[in-house]
């Protein structure tokens, strides 16, 4: 038997460190200031607990770039570092000096580092790194320490006035692009746009207007001031009740520039069980491309981490857009992914919950502006009831559905106000629908003839919607084109045909003959003599599985739509038009003629008459009347 240590070699493992800990060589940035924000944090607190007795001074963070050196630096003032301090912290592979601030400030203090390996990010774009530091500490030296990417380095004194610390890389030739302006503000903005210590690149020009001499004429001149480029106090850090409508608004500007007025949004703030705070905004959603390019921000004490956040955001809320911030969220080492653990759930749970509120809250308090507002956040809704059951338990509520009229009804409000119209033979109720009312415009009407109602459900959601309210909710849906208006709502009672059955037959395999035809189906049926005398439905079922087979080829890329051009042709016997003028024709050539006139009259209004058959019907049309 034998036991020991295992060994770990720094000559193995900073390699591995400096290739393979980033999937990005650009994070380096983001880690270096981060260091640098720590840097000038622990100065401040050290100020506020009288540790520190001297000026603080411009604590600006700078980041400096030298074309002609090719040299990087990202320059703080914080509380820098002796040559034992350097020792300690450069030369220790995951020694962090976060630990013993939090120990000692953990009331007045958020680090962001906790690894101690984010330093070593410097090395993924340099051939050799310097750090010059002075230590806030009375009667320090400054001292330099260097490295050219191995595990040999050198430490010694230098020439340093001001206190803090300047990381300095000597940029490999593969990263040359880091020193373009618009390259690192890209960059700057991106990792460190709400950053809590000014981050300054370069200067800019701006504009003064100033007051001079006896006449007071006003005098514009421009002058240079520090280019900051983040904001250190973001919108989701102050508190809800001090903040306006116009100030969220400014705020999804400035995460989302151009981007079309949010509907409405939901202030994240909680500290217990753990650390929570953001800002997430209803967007206007025109396409998908939206969806995809304004995506939520996640941040761990203002440092962005990333906008993948399907493991900390139900899946229906990813379209939302804006911010959370957390510290407590469990992050892989480079603090460039979540890891799930107790706390993910929660947060989500909480994230969930608090949406849910928001929106009942707006249900029950201001219903009408609610309603104004359904066909935009209808969607996400939807989607959340249908994917998340303690998301439903409280939205069902507040679900609401929209008829041609444009009057909006929960759920419950629906079926009672129907209930006693659209129930059929065997009680259920049916409830009536069309995805374009433009389209089924007499259809609508035929129906508002016999009482009914018709929701109108025309957004892509809606068809999985529908199959969960049947299941859940005890309710069977039919678009309004799928049966016959007299056979939408099956009741006891059924008309007689005033066509005897060889009549009926006859007429039926005349239809059945004609070139225009293309159903795959055709049936005669005794109807109300209002009904229109040739009819084109689409079975509830064939349609539906159309369109899953159509979202199938959509989301996958392959296969075809094997039931599109599926539907049934219905021709009423009580429609005085077959039951007395197509009968009393006794030219076989004009029952076709007839026949055919009427059949592409129900294709025309399904929009199903298309290219040359759609032309020769306007043209014959026309010669008929001319």
């Amino acid at each position: 038997m034998k036991t020991g240590k295992i060994s770990v070699q720094s000559e193995n493992i900073f390699p591995i460190i400096k290739k393979f800990l980033y999937s990005e060589h650009e994070i380096f940035l983001r880690e270096l200031i981060a260091n640098a924000v720590d840097a000038t944090s622990k100065l401040k607190a050290l100020a506020n607990k009288g540790e520190f007795k001297g000026e603080t001074g411009d604590l600006n963070i700078e980041v400096l770039a030298d074309k002609e050196a090719g040299t990087l630096t990202i320059r703080d003032h914080g509380i820098g570092m002796d040559e034992q301090e350097m020792d300690r912290y450069l030369n220790q592979v995951a020694f962090s000096s976060a630990q013993e601030f939090l120990d000692k400030f953990k009331d007045d203090l958020n680090i962001i580092g906790h690894f101690g390996l984010g330093f070593y990010s410097a090395f993924m774009v340099s051939e050799k790194v310097v750090v010059r530091s002075l230590s806030w500490k009375d009667g320090a030296a400054p001292a330099q320490w260097s490295c050219t990417g191995d595990t040999d380095y050198t430490i010694e004194s230098c020439e340093k006035a001001m206190r803090g610390t300047d990381v300095i890389l000597h940029l490999n030739e593969e990263s040359k692009e880091f020193l373009d302006q618009y390259k690192l503000e890209e960059l700057l903005r991106k990792f460190c746009k709400f950053l809590p210590i000014p981050i300054q690149l370069g200067t800019r020009k701006e504009s003064v207007t100033t007051t001079e001499g006896e006449d007071e004429k006003d005098k514009t001149e421009e002058i240079e001031v520090p280019n900051i480029i983040n904001n250190t106090d973001p919108l989701w850090k102050k508190s809800p009740a001090d903040l306006t409508d116009e100030q969220y608004k400014a705020f999804y500007q400035e995460l989302y520039p151009y981007s079309p007025e949010p509907i409405f949004w939901i202030h994240l703030n909680i500290d217990y069980p753990f650390n929570l705070t953001g800002i997430l905004y209803f967007p206007k959603i025109k396409n998908q491309f939206e969806i995809q390019k304004n995506k939520i921000h996640l941040y761990s004490n203002q440092v962005f981490v990333t906008d993948d956040v399907k493991e900390i955001v139900p899946e229906f809320l990813m379209m939302l857009h804006g911010v959370i911030d957390s510290p407590d969220i469990p992050l892989n080492v480079s603090r460039s992914y979540l890891q799930a653990d107790s706390n993910v759930r929660k947060i989500t749970t909480y994230i969930t919950r608090k949406v849910a509120e928001k929106l009942g809250d707006l249900f029950k308090k201001n219903r009408s502006d609610y309603e104004s507002k359904w066909d935009d956040i209808g969607t996400f809704i939807r989607y959340g009831i249908i994917s998340d059951e303690k998301f439903e338990e409280k939205a069902i509520s507040f679900a609401l559905l929209k008829n041609t009229d444009q009057a909006y009804r929960t759920i419950d409000e629906y079926k009672e106000a129907v209930g006693e119209v659209q129930k059929d033979k065997n009680g259920k109720l049916i409830a009536l629908y069309t995805q374009d009312p433009v389209q089924h415009h007499g259809l609508i009407r035929q129906c508002k003839d016999r009482g009914y109602e018709v929701l109108v459900m025309d957004q892509i959601i809606d068809n999985h919607f529908i199959q969960h309210l049947e299941y859940k909710a005890d309710v069977r849906f039919k678009r309004i084109d799928s049966e016959t208006i007299s056979q939408l709502i099956d009741e006891s009672s059924s008309a007689e045909s005033v066509l005897s059955e060889s009549d009926q037959n006859k007429i039926s395999e005349l239809f059945k003959g004609l070139e225009v035809n293309k159903a795959s189906d055709t049936q005669i049926k005794a109807m109300s003599p209002q009904d229109d005398p040739v009819q084109i439905v689409r079975p509830e079922f064939m349609r539906r599985m159309s369109e899953m087979q159509r979202m199938m080829t959509m989301m996958k890329g392959e296969g075809e739509d094997l039931f599109k051009d599926s539907y049934t042709l219905i021709i009423n016997s009580n429609h005085p038009v077959i039951a007395k003028k197509m009968t009393e024709l006794s030219d076989e050539s004009a029952q076709k003629e007839l026949a055919s006139y009427l059949t592409k009259l129900a294709l025309l209004a399904q929009n199903m008459l298309k290219g040359e058959d759609l032309s020769l019907f306007i043209r014959n049309s026309i010669e008929k009347v001319s």
